[in-house]
């Protein structure tokens, strides 16, 4: 069993109505579990929270040694790109639909944060991206990101033109909507509607998926996660690269996104028992045959 946790930070959806009560229920149920707990400053100032320390992200992975995170996987997405650099585990509280990411259903909260505060859990750890834009031989935009990294056409625009290479290797030009570079983690978002492979989080790989490319040959390809892609802008109008939820528009001909492996992880902290397979069961209603 690992030690026992100190110092916990919530984290909330503050855009949801209605989420105060419940962050201070899980705020005082920690409490009575004998740790500290801290407010994420935004969360905080968002929902009215006032009787709670407050942190910034980089206070928290420097102060906690817990992140409890109430939402859904995009709020977890958005708070894990931050705390990743310090190493602070995450537990996913969701609020609404079983999320890929936030597992822990709100009514079972407390049954379930018990024995992880506690230090009895089942832990993993996914991979990350790490992208910069290039422009005339320097960096003009960098990110990471947990699910993917999308090129893509602006809204109103036609279709682009992108050249990838892995390594010293070209690989095709393509005509599309867009491509994605997507994580594990990824593989069940964006790529996923557009027609890519699940991956399990424990593959040391990426996919590599066309949207709506204008060629049918073209198809999703999974690629170990060495090295670099990188993805020169050939033709196109409003392209933009998006790195989870941080979008960088207007690039331009010549441009390059560069993607690699981050150095750092995000570490998930599950309920014993927790199951990936189940996950995938439950989301996308793999119901059929023996549960």
């Amino acid at each position: 069993m690992a030690s026992r946790f100190r110092h916990a930070a919530v984290v909330g959806k503050y855009q949801a109505r209605g989420i105060r009560p419940l962050l201070e229920e899980i705020a005082h149920f920690l409490i009575a579990q004998g740790l500290e707990v801290s407010f994420d400053r935004d969360t905080a100032e968002a929902t009215g929270v006032a009787d709670f320390e407050t942190l910034t992200p980089a206070e928290i992975g420097r102060r906690c040694d817990l992140a409890v995170v109430v939402g859904g996987d995009g709020t977890m997405l958005g708070i894990a790109r931050e705390l990743a650099r310090w190493d602070l585990p995450l537990v996913g509280i969701n609020q609404g639909r079983l999320g890929f990411i936030t597992d822990v259903p709100v009514n079972q909260v407390k049954e379930a944060l018990a024995p992880i505060i506690a230090g009895d859990y089942e832990e993993e750890q996914r991979s990350m991206l790490e992208g910069r834009v290039w422009r005339d031989g320097g960096c003009i935009f960098e990110g990471l990101s947990l699910n993917d990294v999308v090129v893509s056409r602006g809204a109103t625009a036609s279709m682009v033109e992108l050249r990838v290479d892995v390594d010293e290797d070209f690989v095709a030009n393509i005509r599309a909507d867009g491509l994605i570079v997507a994580t594990p983690t990824g593989s069940t978002a964006y790529a996923l509607s557009a027609g890519g492979p699940i991956l399990h989080p424990s593959i040391a790989g990426w996919v590599l998926v066309p949207i709506a490319s204008h060629t049918l040959s073209n198809r999703p390809i999974v690629l170990p996660d060495r090295g670099e892609v990188c993805i020169g802008i050939v033709t196109g109008k409003d392209v933009s690269a998006n790195f989870d939820m941080h979008n960088l528009a207007s690039l331009m001909p010549g441009d390059q996104v560069r993607v690699r492996r981050s150095a750092f992880k995000v570490r998930f902290l599950h309920p014993r028992g927790w199951s990936y397979y189940a996950t995938l069961r439950r989301k996308l209603r793999w119901y059929e045959g023996v549960v």
